[in-house]
């Protein structure tokens, strides 16, 4: 858990800024300050040696960074003679020599102080007169890894994390997916995997391609730490905000993992980790976010390289890229035959159902459930997020399914487990407690159908449901009747493919969807000839489809009220209005 004093402290050096800065902010400045007193305290004890080892090998005309990092024993270093409690010796040349110590981190820790454009808070702080104050208070908090542990640490930094994300609350949502949806995630992740996630000494990978400042990564770690102590969990993510970024890689920095893996910029066009696979993957995209400034890179990928590539089945609408992210999740998944791979994505709902048969959307939903990939998907109630209150939904994808799974897609609806929010951040108003995520745990490991009473009126709802992959599946039959001449004769063509064949009349023709499971021509005679028995199918024109019409497989009919019921309900009410009458006119 945080150590409170700890985070009483940093909430302290907000009273400084008070004043100075808005308050969303303060993170601006915490944030970056709090990571360089833990890395100033972490490198304290091999300082010297540091030092000494960069003379030596320079003076050889070697690259002393590959020996900096042995002698640092951490995965980064600094070169500089200064440390926080020597800048205090020099009040007057403060920024300038905080720069310099600053500028002396190895190349990957640099970055991070970039992401947080740290140069700029600097100038700011120095300008208002603060930066003396600011960086004496730092200096004064013990952060030594006796005193604070990497878990410890690691909590502290999450919740000032969260605490400016709900400051800056406009932009929160962007970056910042609610803690208690990732928990769900995770467990849904590995419920299946313990006995594997439970042997010592394992290790596991775990990807973010939309990775935010960090949250699925760190409680992925959390869960498997409860786990298993001894596992470990390489972490991966890739980020397009720069100050997500920042918080991301100082945020695993600061937990011992290695932030080379952390990658900067556009994951769908320009994917920072080519060539990876892992076993583990979560992320929330944006929603509905369209993807025209990468349509060119997305579309050359796609022509050029096709299934090689990550777009082959097909590519949504410029409107919305979330499907871009379901297929690049798809071609980072570890082969199946090397042990295969789960992620969890959450999505809004129109990649369940937008776009007929052929479109993008469809060609993508049908490759995922023909290659049996989808293991289930779970409806979230709305007002979940920060920056919507729509429906969303966490898919469940794996090559992997266990043998009782395989060929089928279980779907929960999970919209009624909510409990509401003490206090209102955006458009967030609701939240899952651990009940609820232990219910839905447990709905999904159960792996049954399974209907329950209902609050309102205790009548029995569908709460999971289980298809077979080709029951989403439908094809689009083109319906074809033919031309009539003035007197009502069927016209005939006269040349090439047509000839001799009746010209169809476009103004009738009309199109019918066939689930997969039923025969084509069977429905055609049941459903269409009875109606119009020139009609024919035009087998060129037929079309495979596939849609997942969530809320309809939970929708329960309610049967309408006895009419007697509803006549004396009537009745009551003109009597009250026609005795309200009489009172106002006498």
């Amino acid at each position: 858990m945080p150590d409170p004093n700890l985070s009483s402290f940093i909430w302290s050096v907000a009273d400084l800024l008070r004043g100075d800065y808005k308050q969303s902010d303060y993170g601006k400045v915490i944030l970056p300050f709090t990571v360089l007193r833990r890395l100033d305290c972490v490198l304290e004890p091999t300082k010297d040696a540091v030092l000494k080892e960069k003379e030596k090998r320079e003076a050889a005309g070697l690259n002393p960074e590959p020996f900096l990092l042995k002698k640092s024993g951490q995965l980064f270093y600094n070169t500089s003679p200064l440390d926080l409690k020597k800048l205090m010796g020099d009040q007057d040349h403060i920024g300038e020599n905080l720069r310099a110590y600053l500028q002396a981190f190895s190349p990957a820790v640099r970055d991070i102080f970039e992401g947080f454009d740290f140069h700029t808070q600097i100038d700011r702080l120095d300008k208002a007169g603060l930066l003396y104050l600011i960086t004496e208070k730092f200096a004064n908090i013990d952060l030594h890894p006796e005193a604070v542990s990497n878990a410890q640490m690691g909590a502290v930094f999450e919740e000032l994390i969260r605490k400016f994300a709900e400051l800056s609350n406009e932009t929160a949502g962007e970056h910042f997916t609610p803690r208690e949806v990732i928990r769900l995630m995770v467990n849904l992740l590995f419920i299946e995997d313990d006995a594997a996630l439970t042997r010592p000494g394992v290790v596991r990978s775990l990807y973010d391609p939309t990775a935010g400042t960090g949250g699925m990564l760190s409680v992925g770690g959390e869960h498997l730490a409860e786990i298993n102590p001894d596992a470990r969990l390489v972490m991966y993510g890739q980020e397009l905000n720069a100050e997500s970024y920042a918080i991301c890689k100082a945020d695993m920095l600061i937990k011992g993992q290695d932030i080379a893996n952390i990658i900067f910029g556009n994951t769908l066009s320009a994917d920072g980790l080519l060539g990876k696979f892992f076993d583990y993957m979560l992320s929330n995209p944006p929603f509905g976010v369209e993807w025209k400034k990468i349509q060119k890179e997305i579309m050359k990928e796609a022509e050029q390289l096709g299934f090689n590539g990550r777009f082959g089945p097909g590519l949504p609408r410029v409107s919305d890229g979330s499907l871009l992210f379901l297929l690049h999740l798809i071609s980072k998944m570890r082969p199946a035959k090397d042990g295969g791979s789960r992620f969890g994505i959450v999505l809004n709902g129109s990649p369940l159902f937008t776009g007929g048969a052929g479109s993008g959307e469809s060609e993508i939903r049908r490759y995922v459930l023909e290659n049996d990939l989808v293991e289930a998907i779970i409806g979230l109630p709305t007002d979940m997020f920060y920056n919507t209150g729509i429906s969303t939904y966490i898919w469940i994808v794996s090559n992997r399914k266990p043998k009782a799974r395989k060929g089928k897609v279980q779907l929960i609806d999970a919209s009624s487990f909510w409990q509401k929010m003490r206090k209102s951040l955006g458009s967030k108003r609701k939240e899952l407690s651990p009940e609820h995520i232990e219910d839905i745990t447990r709905l999904f490991g159960d792996f049954a159908e399974v209907t329950r009473a209902g609050k309102a009126d205790g009548s029995k709802t569908p709460i999971s449901r289980l298809f077979k992959n080709e029951d989403f599946g439908y094809r689009t039959i083109t319906v074809e009747r033919p031309e009539r001449d003035a007197k009502g004769k069927i016209v005939i063509g006269t040349k090439g493919k047509a000839k001799g064949k009746p010209v169809p009349d476009s103004s009738l023709r009309d199109t019918e969807n066939v689930p997969l499971s039923e025969d084509v021509q069977t429905y055609f005679e049941r459903e269409v000839l009875p109606h119009a028995e020139d009609a024919w199918i035009d087998e060129a024109k037929t079309k495979v489809g596939y849609e997942i019409p969530f809320n309809r497989h939970f929708y329960v009919f309610k049967p309408p009220r006895e009419l007697s019921a509803i006549d004396a309900d009537l009745k009551g009410c003109t009597d009250r209005i026609l005795t309200m009458i009489e009172g106002l006119s006498q």
